[in-house]
């Protein structure tokens, strides 16, 4: 994800990240300003059709699909936007569902060993949600002491390897049944987390939906040279590859976000906020709590 100051307007007219646009569309723009010169030269030097209103009028044509593609570009820039903002929530609620679980079991624990265990687990259920979601990551982040299968559901695993502790627990007498129905929410909604996640990785954008969308984009610029030539002469080249920019940015943009949880520039920082959850967690089950709050109460 890149971090930006939005009020620095250098950075954004001057400056060409690798996740700009501009780069991907380069070489199709420069296609379409090749293409569009053809048809300027050969419109105005040897057809000979500035004469004919109806190749003149050809330009009502794209005011009125102007609008209808504008209305597609919205959506489906909307519809992207709402999927990468989705996922945000969603994996800073597992944030927060990490941090209650470990407060939790850090008041209710006693036992060290435990506790290491759950400082163990807990962050590598964010690690293997994320190695889940990107399909082809490494298992290096995982704890090796977790002996998990690769080929199964990892964040399965180690949910149920936390449920299994704490009914384990529960039977030693170390939680009350009142604390493991606390911790049993908590533990829950790191599953109905992961499935929420894989709900947006797994239901794209629909198929027929999104090749409509670039092919009327695609005959929407090849058609403007041949209408506005005649009142723009070759000044049509330089104009058709910037609407082409224009839509086409839209479209990419939103192939780029609807998926927020890969690599891309613009994808959320899954890798951040797994280290955050593995740092706090290891501070709230760390042992110098309680001679903490201890030296607190006894003030």
């Amino acid at each position: 994800m890149i971090n930006y100051n939005p009020k620095d307007w250098f950075f954004f007219l001057f400056r060409f990240p690798k996740a700009d646009t501009f780069r991907k569309l380069l070489p199709l723009m420069i296609g379409v300003s090749f293409y569009s010169g053809m048809i300027a030269y050969l419109e105005l030097n040897y057809l000979n059709l500035a004469e004919s209103n109806h190749i003149r009028n050809v330009g009502l044509m794209h005011g009125v699909l102007g609008f209808v593609i504008s209305l597609l570009l919205v959506f489906r820039t909307n519809t992207a936007y709402d999927r990468w903002w989705e996922g945000r929530k969603i994996w800073g609620s597992l944030t927060n569902t990490s941090r209650n679980l470990a407060i939790m079991l850090q008041a209710y624990l006693h036992n060290d060993d435990d506790k290491a265990f759950f400082r163990k687990t807990i962050p590598s259920y964010a690690f293997a949600l994320k190695n889940l979601l990107r399909e082809n990551e490494d298992y290096h982040d995982l704890d090796p002491v977790l002996d998990l299968k690769k080929e199964r559901h990892l964040p399965n695993q180690i949910a149920a390897c936390i449920y299994t502790k704490l009914m384990q627990l529960q039977t030693e007498g170390k939680l009350s049944v009142t604390q493991m129905l606390a911790l049993d929410t908590e533990v829950r909604a790191l599953t109905n987390h992961c499935g929420a996640c894989e709900r947006i990785k797994n239901t794209p954008i629909p198929f027929t939906y999104s090749v409509f969308i670039k092919k009327f984009i695609f005959f929407f610029v090849m058609t403007l040279p041949f209408g506005w030539v005649f009142s723009m002469g070759y000044y049509v080249i330089p104009v058709v590859v910037l609407i082409l920019y224009a839509l086409a940015s839209l479209e990419l943009i939103a192939e780029e976000i609807e998926n927020p949880f890969g690599t891309d520039a613009n994808d959320l920082p899954i890798d951040q906020i797994c280290h955050n959850i593995r740092k706090h967690v290891g501070e709230l089950l760390e042992e110098p709590y309680t001679p903490a709050i201890q030296a607190v109460t006894a003030e």
